[in-house]
């Protein structure tokens, strides 16, 4: 397999983790020289993009994952209890569509973090730009600051509660990995490997977070370390049957802030507006893009809870008992994004997922 991305990528990262745990062989290539073929061939560059020795591409990291778990059922990081298997996908989705906010505001609002990953991305983004290295390096600092930070919520208010969450989501994991090596079992599952995304090229290596792990939380950076090197570590899948009390943190974590933003875009989507607000553990959050991609991630949770058992469905409900969790059971949000409809994924034509 060829992985189109980049080596401090957030989904990058994420997939590489669940590659190298699955043990499947792949080669990293970065996109960007080449990106009016691969845009043509795989709709948008939005790393990662998986290209198969039989020239299908395959596109974002979540679905990527999912087919593949078919194909390469060894090592499966899917539980096999339904209730176990949907909060994990839960954490997941959590992982990847709440803390990419702080991931961001860490590497790009510091300027010890911007100085250095802006070098690392000039270098592997920009180099088909005919400019001076620092006129490139000024470009992605401008960008990414700009965009990912300043027009995705992060201003004087709102700053404090955005590096919260990196606190509350260690917290969160470190109370679930306090009796097992990972946070639902004795291999990673699918949680684990979403939450690779924002903890292996983010948290856990841009040098302002990566020293609050290693201080403060030091057994986040043995974790981490421990799912990059699992397939030498782990034999046969061994995930939990039930749901324990230590995931407390974590669901309620998700609720006040990953459901709340998940209700908020659903409903200014389906007004046609292009930003929103919201308040999230009494923090006001002014002016947010709305993302229709978010809206298919919401879709995905309410298909994945309809396709439980009633009986399944009511052990979910009594594991969620947050009033901001209804949302995925309930209809009076609508949830439309228009997006794969056909579910294709992840073989579908991508889309920028931050348009």
């Amino acid at each position: 397999m060829k992985v189109w991305g980049v080596s401090v990528s957030y989904y990058t990262g994420k997939l590489e983790a669940y590659l190298r745990y699955k043990g499947l062989a792949y080669e990293m290539e970065h996109p960007f020289a080449d990106q009016k073929r691969i845009k043509g061939l795989a709709g948008a560059i939005q790393v990662p993009l998986l290209e198969r020795d039989d020239g299908r591409w395959m596109s974002d990291s979540t679905p990527i994952i999912q087919h593949l778990e078919k194909e390469f059922p060894e090592r499966t990081v899917l539980p096999a209890d339904p209730v176990v298997r949907f909060i994990a996908l839960l954490i997941e989705d959590y992982a990847d569509e709440w803390l990419w906010r702080a991931a961001m505001h860490y590497r790009w609002s510091y300027e010890h973090d911007r100085e250095l990953l802006s070098r690392i991305l000039a270098d592997e983004i920009t180099t088909h730009l005919r400019l001076p290295r620092i006129v490139r390096r000024y470009m992605v600092k401008k960008r990414q600051l700009t965009r990912w930070v300043l027009q995705d919520g992060v201003s004087e208010d709102t700053r404090e509660h955005v590096e919260a969450g990196f606190f509350n989501a260690m917290s969160a994991m470190e109370a679930m990995l306090k009796d097992r090596p990972y946070l639902l079992g004795n291999t990673p599952s699918i949680a684990d490997i979403g939450l690779m995304g924002p903890m292996l090229r983010h948290f856990g290596q841009d040098p302002t977070p990566a020293a609050i792990m290693r201080n403060e939380w030091p057994a986040i950076a043995e974790w981490v370390a421990r799912v990059w090197n699992a397939h030498a570590t782990t034999q046969e899948t061994s995930l939990l049957g039930a749901i324990p009390d230590d995931t407390g943190l974590m669901l309620k974590e998700i609720a006040e802030t990953h459901m709340v933003q998940l209700r908020e875009n659903a409903i200014a989507h389906e007004n046609s507006q292009s930003h929103f607000e919201m308040t999230a553990q009494n923090c006001r959050y002014k002016k947010l893009p709305v993302s229709r991609y978010r809206v298919y991630c919401l879709e995905r949770l309410r298909e994945q809870f309809n396709e439980l058992s009633s009986e399944h469905q009511d052990k979910v409900k009594a594991l969620l008992p947050h009033p901001e969790y209804t949302l995925i059971w309930n209809d009076e949000v609508t949830a439309n994004s228009g997006y794969d409809v056909e579910r294709q994924a992840p073989f579908n034509m991508a889309i920028n997922v931050f348009e």
